[in-house]
């Protein structure tokens, strides 16, 4: 059983093409990055993994259960979602009630908007705390949610996602708006997660090379609705394909297990 297989997949609306012919495999314990320009296909291919959106054609199946077929609110249980172009749902509301860091990562475990108290026990309060640590933020567990920083957000977030204990954790762009000591303390709680968590998935979408954390092991390129090369991180982040993924001669460096890339000017 594998965690994603997608085979021949496309995903049209209104007539517009937004996946064409994907063919995708994810093994459990593997490590993913998705990156493509704006536009490529990107976040749509992530809610095929996570069980939001049918594909048009082809076949799609996640943890072994085939999309149409499977009972998809059961499914979700077992995938971890972080979109930062997602608020939690009612998260405004979460703020004007003061709920706390701790707060919201409890709201994970009965994947609902608002706190279920009388689902909450001394069980459920001390893997918050725990998953709170694990993201660097057990200090804000009593601090309110409304107060956190953005990338305090984008940890607590992790943490709630995790409240179910997942078999895959999938993040689209985890990393937008956020400043650079932000962007690397929540690179940071990805690469401890995937170091800690040995039999834990994940995949990250993303459009920028250095976004891409050090324990990455397979990574997959998309332009135009369409994969471009997808395998080992190692045999497809290169100068060639980078570039003819993103559309400009490349130059790229790879420090520590981190990529980096820059135009090659004329």
């Amino acid at each position: 059983m594998h965690v994603v297989e997608l085979e021949g997949v496309g995903v049209r609306v209104a007539g517009k093409s937004l996946l064409s012919a994907v063919d995708w495999r994810v093994e459990y314990g593997e490590h993913w990055a998705v990156l493509g320009p704006n536009g490529a296909g990107k976040t749509t291919l992530l809610s095929l993994a996570a069980a939001i959106r049918h594909p048009t054609e082809g076949t799609a199946s996640i943890l072994g259960h085939r999309l149409g077929r499977a009972d998809v609110r059961s499914l979700r249980r077992h995938i971890g979602l972080v979109a930062s172009s997602q608020r939690l749902i009612d998260e405004e509301l979460l703020e004007e009630e003061g709920a706390t860091a701790l707060t919201v990562v409890l709201t994970g475990h009965t994947g609902t908007s608002a706190p279920l108290w009388d689902r909450y026990g001394e069980a459920e309060r001390d893997r918050a705390l725990r998953l709170l640590g694990d993201v660097g933020c057990k200090g804000l567990a009593d601090r309110l949610f409304r107060v956190c920083s953005q990338g305090e957000r984008a940890r607590i977030r992790v943490a709630r996602s995790l409240m179910s204990d997942p078999a895959v954790l999938l993040l689209d762009e985890p990393f937008a708006g956020l400043d650079l000591p932000a962007r690397e303390d929540l690179i940071e709680t990805v690469e401890d997660l995937a170091m800690t968590r040995p039999v834990l998935t994940t995949v990250t979408v993303t459009h920028r090379l250095e976004e891409v954390p050090a324990t990455t092991t397979h990574a997959m390129l998309m332009r135009e609705a369409r994969v471009l090369a997808a395998g080992p991180v190692t045999d497809v982040l290169t100068p060639a394909n980078l570039s003819d993924c993103f559309g400009r001669p490349l130059h790229v460096d790879r420090m520590d297990g981190r990529w980096y890339a820059r135009a090659i000017r004329h």
